[in-house]
Order: C-alpha cells, then structure tokens, then sequence
C-alpha cells in the first residue's frame, strides 16, 4: 500500500531532511571534543566537550581585573588541555602583551609551549589568528580583541574547521557597559566566567579559587551555568566540595584570586 502525502506536507519533510543532511555536514566537518571531564559539564556539550575544529569565544563577567584574570586563566587550562601532546604548542596572540607568565604556568602552560605575537590593532591580531588555523600545526590558536564582528568569526570558524585546529577568542571588554558576548558570533560556544568567593578552609588562609561559568550560547545545545573551582595545573577544572560554612567576606576572596593570577600592567 502506497501512501501519498499532499504537497505540503512533502515540502515541508524536503526541508526537515535538507536541514538533518546540513546539521551531519557541519558535524562531520568537525573535529574531536574536548572533554572537560567533568558530567555536569560535558553531558550539557552537544559535543561532549570542546570541538577541536571550531571557534569558542570567552569574556569576562565583568571588566573587573579579578573576573579578567579567570577569564584569561581558564581560557589557558583550555589550551594547556589541547597542547597536552609532546611537541605540540599553541599561538597566543594580543594587541598589548599584558600576559603574567607565571599565571599561566599555574595551569599547564609553560613557556615552551607557547608562542606569542602582538599585532598593533584587533584586525591584524584575527589576520595571525586566521592565518595560523590555516597553517594547521598548532594544537590551538588564543587571540584576544576587543570587537570581532560576524564576518570575522565566521572566518575563523571557517579556518578552524580547514585546519582542524581549535579557536579560542578572548572577547576582551571595551567599556564597562557593553558586554563583549552581546553581538551576533559563528563560534560554537560561549563562555562567560567571572570570580566567586571561595570556600572557608578549617585552618588560616585563602581556599581555592572559584570561578562563574557559565555557557551563553551553544551550537545544538542549551545554555548553563555552573559554579566551578578553578583550574589545577594541569588545566582541569573541578567541582566545589560541599562544605556548610561558606566565606562571609567574597570581596577579600576576589581580590586574592586577582592578586594570585593577575595580568602585569
């Protein structure tokens, strides 16, 4: 028995199968993920994890120093994670190199494994970015601007998937009104992350630090937020311990995260 569907209903199917076909496309086109090995994080993932060929943009939850030091730090345990690979390293390129090296070997990433470069303006720096995707040999690419509109991302996202290289782009603030996420992006995730209080130790001293991460936008998947505490060295995030008494001073606890892991001037 054959079954005959009206016109429109055909129509609408052709679609339905068209956008399936497309969404496998820009899958298969992908690379592996990037776990964080953490459920609460990677079971939220479309992906599982981070796509090794795409652009994933980071901003700080704030243009509070604090807020851009975990900003800056997590986007470093991401790349330390890419670059675990003997032999492997990333670029990380900048306008102004404000980087505290010492911060970023806190989380796995030491000087032999990375190599920095300044361009005098936000396009020159996507240029370095774009043409180092393309070049293909680097475990991951960091660029950090402050505007990168929807053509710019759409051409790294381009080039991080020709050149099966992950893209992080560090959205950095330029006042402290406009949030660096508010505008139209092709990357395939977002992250804001900004500081929390840590947690009261039973003896003197700072806890670990905590961190606000929350994922804006996702490409097949829902966004979330999670409280995190911040990356080990070796790049990992972790979750909170469950503890009963929480710091009732998160502004002391703040400013010890920033002085621990702060950018130099």
């Amino acid at each position: 028995m054959s079954v005959t569907f009206p016109s429109s209903d055909r129509s609408h199917a052709d679609r339905l199968a068209a956008l399936r076909a497309e969404l496998a496309g820009v899958r298969a086109s992908g690379g592996p993920a990037l776990a964080f090995g953490i459920e609460a994080i990677d079971d939220r993932l479309a992906d599982h994890g981070l796509d090794s060929a795409g652009l994933h943009e980071i901003a700080a939850a704030s243009s509070s120093l604090n807020d851009d030091a975990a900003a800056t730090l997590f986007t470093a345990g991401i790349a330390a994670r890419f670059a675990a690979r003997p032999g492997y390293s990333i670029l990380w390129a900048v306008t102004r190199f404000d980087l505290y090296a010492p911060g970023l070997e806190q989380v796995g990433l030491g000087p032999d494994r990375i190599f920095f470069a300044e361009g005098a303006k936000d396009s020159v720096v996507l240029a370095l970015a774009e043409d180092a995707l393309r070049d293909g040999s680097l475990a991951c690419v960091v660029a950090e601007v402050k505007a990168a509109d929807q053509t710019a991302t759409r051409r790294l996202q381009l080039a991080a998937s020709d050149g099966k290289t992950p893209m992080l782009l560090y959205r950095r603030h330029r006042s402290r009104d406009l949030c660096p996420l508010s505008t139209l992006s092709s990357a395939m995730t977002r992250w804001r992350i900004g500081c929390v209080a840590s947690e009261r130790l039973p003896h003197a001293g700072v806890g670990r630090a905590r961190w606000s991460v929350e994922l804006v936008r996702q490409r097949n998947g829902n966004p979330f937020a999670l409280e995190m505490e911040a990356c080990d060295g070796t790049g990992r995030l972790a979750l909170p311990t469950a503890t009963r008494n929480r710091t009732a001073t998160p502004g002391r606890a703040d400013a010890a995260a920033g002085a621990a892991h702060s950018r130099a001037a």
